[in-house]
């Protein structure tokens, strides 16, 4: 058994809408993060309005675990009016915490909700210890550190830094070749900027060169046959380091992915809660939780900057995503011998699926010809989104279990 001084990273996982935040929460975060209808760096996700941001509080406090509110946005001056009502209502909803990038809102904090933990955002880039100092100093309870830091730089602000200031850090997900989020490229481009939550990710597009006087004509740039994606990053994941995370004073290790889906929000919880859980137990990473990242849609992995400069951190053969599984179904309820559960992909009667409920392997079922529908009638396919089917099954599962088949 490990000894209980060591630092055990909490689990922080996205829930950019009520369905991610019931999987966040029934596979093993220990806290999440979320955006309200404003001041959110995420546009592509739904966000919580008042009486939602109430309800999803009251649901991840009675399962004990924390929500932390994303004022993360950096907002023009026509905005600022509409703050302090703002934060009051975050304030009401019971919210453990708000993490923000600018300097003003973090004074409007303190003046309007002054006993509200504040957390500061990876956007403010923070790489050194003076800057998180002189954030404590103004109220902030924990750094999001920026995604620019080696372990050793990490290790090194813990070492200069107060006790009670904790430290965050982004572990698993997308990653970008702007400084800690701060780009301007979409906004050129696009007028969509990334700094208001509205990336178009042009980083990620394939490009091609004109020269003035040949209007039209596009020369290819290129490495290859296959082209360039020159500034096209691989996603990030720490999955077998978290012993090496704790060791350098992380106190949450942080899942991108805010708009992205419930499946993906219940495998990268399930895998990093599972991770942590072995580490706290001084056991080794079991292969099944390595192996879980790769059954989401993700890009190449890497370990980013945590190892001193990136190696092998960029794809520059295309911007395609890989996945080695794709969900179908949810688990309502077992009983009797069978699973029944609510379809959500097209899948077979003679498929081999897996189910994946929380702190397990995933579990292998042979359909053998036995998929029925509500009605309890044979069915070949399961094809109707939605639809209710059952199957038997020789384990249980609890309601919201995940299955999912191979890709093909």
């Amino acid at each position: 058994m490990m000894n209980s001084k060591i630092k055990i990273p909490e689990v922080l996982v996205p829930a950019g809408d009520a369905e991610r935040l019931k999987a966040a929460v029934d596979f093993g975060a220990d806290a999440v993060y979320l955006g309200g209808k404003q001041f959110t760096m995420r546009a592509a996700a739904a966000g919580f309005d008042k009486d939602q941001l109430r309800e999803a509080v009251r649901f991840a406090h009675s399962n004990g675990v924390k929500v932390y509110l994303t004022c993360n946005t950096l907002p023009r001056n026509h905005e600022l009016d509409a703050f302090p009502k703002f934060i009051l209502n975050v304030q009401a909803a019971g919210v453990d915490a708000v993490i923000v990038a600018d300097l003003g809102l973090l004074s409007m904090i303190k003046k309007y909700a002054p006993d509200m933990e504040i957390h500061m955002s990876t956007q403010t880039g923070i790489v050194n210890y003076a800057s998180a100092n002189a954030l404590y100093d103004m109220g902030v309870r924990r750094v999001v550190l920026a995604r620019e830091l080696s372990l050793d730089d990490i290790a090194e602000i813990r070492r200069n830094i107060p006790d009670d200031l904790e430290i965050e850090v982004f572990v698993h997900g997308a990653m970008c070749v702007s400084f800690s989020g701060r780009c301007l490229l979409s906004a050129y481009l696009t007028g969509r900027d990334a700094n208001r939550g509205a990336c178009a990710q042009p980083c990620r597009w394939k490009y091609h060169l004109m020269e003035e006087t040949r209007p039209g004509q596009f020369f290819p740039v290129e490495e290859d046959d296959m082209g360039t994606y020159i500034m096209n990053a691989k996603d990030l994941c720490m999955i077998d380091y978290i012993p090496e995370l704790a060791a350098a004073g992380v106190d949450s290790i942080k899942i991108e992915g805010r708009a992205k889906s419930a499946y993906y929000v219940s495998v990268a919880a399930n895998a990093y809660r599972a991770a942590v859980d072995a580490y706290k137990e001084g056991r080794p990473l079991p292969e099944w939780v390595h192996n879980e990242v790769y059954h989401v849609s993700h890009r190449d992995y890497c370990t980013g900057f945590f190892f001193g400069h990136p190696k092998d951190c960029q794809r520059y053969e295309d911007n395609s995503y890989l996945k080695a599984s794709d969900v179908i179904g949810v688990v309502d309820e077992c009983k009797d011998s069978f699973v029944f559960a609510t379809q959500r992909n097209r899948f077979f009667a003679n498929d081999i699926i897996e189910i994946l409920a929380p702190g397990r392997p995933p579990f292998e079922v042979s359909l053998d010809g036995q998929l029925y529908n509500g009605d309890g009638e044979l069915i070949e396919t399961a094809n109707h989104a939605m639809m209710k089917i059952k199957f038997p099954c020789s384990e249980e599962f609890p309601s919201g279990a995940v299955i999912r088949k191979r890709s093909e």
